[in-house]
């Protein structure tokens, strides 16, 4: 069950960094479900509700918004990226790696 949970956890922090790159490719409906479900922990009803739809127009929004999010994420990869950076710059800042090192895998990354 726990590792259940700590994978969904992950999920959602992973889909809300695309949500964050990726946000203005979306329309403007697909923005509201995804914020009121995944920022406000609201319901698929309690969208529903507050938005005047049904519960399963909003279940497929949802579906297509995070397919939608993880499929521009596979092709463009800018979220993988500016991780894969993140941790390049870490290791440079605890002198894993050299300035030479990281500048090689930096050209490497774009």
């Amino acid at each position: 069950m726990k590792k259940m949970i700590n994978n969904e956890i992950s999920k959602t922090v992973l889909l809300t960094e695309y949500y964050d790159y990726y946000k203005n490719m979306l329309t403007e409906k697909q923005r509201q479900n995804f914020e009121l479900y995944f920022f406000e922990d609201l319901s698929y009803q309690e969208i529903a509700d507050n938005l005047e739809i049904s519960k399963s127009a909003v279940h497929d929004s949802l579906n297509k918004t995070v397919n939608y999010l993880i499929n521009i994420e596979e092709k463009l990869g800018f979220v993988k990226k500016q991780n894969m950076v993140k941790d390049l710059v870490d290791d440079y800042k605890k002198n894993i790696i050299n300035i030479n090192q990281l500048i090689d895998s930096l050209e490497n990354i774009i």
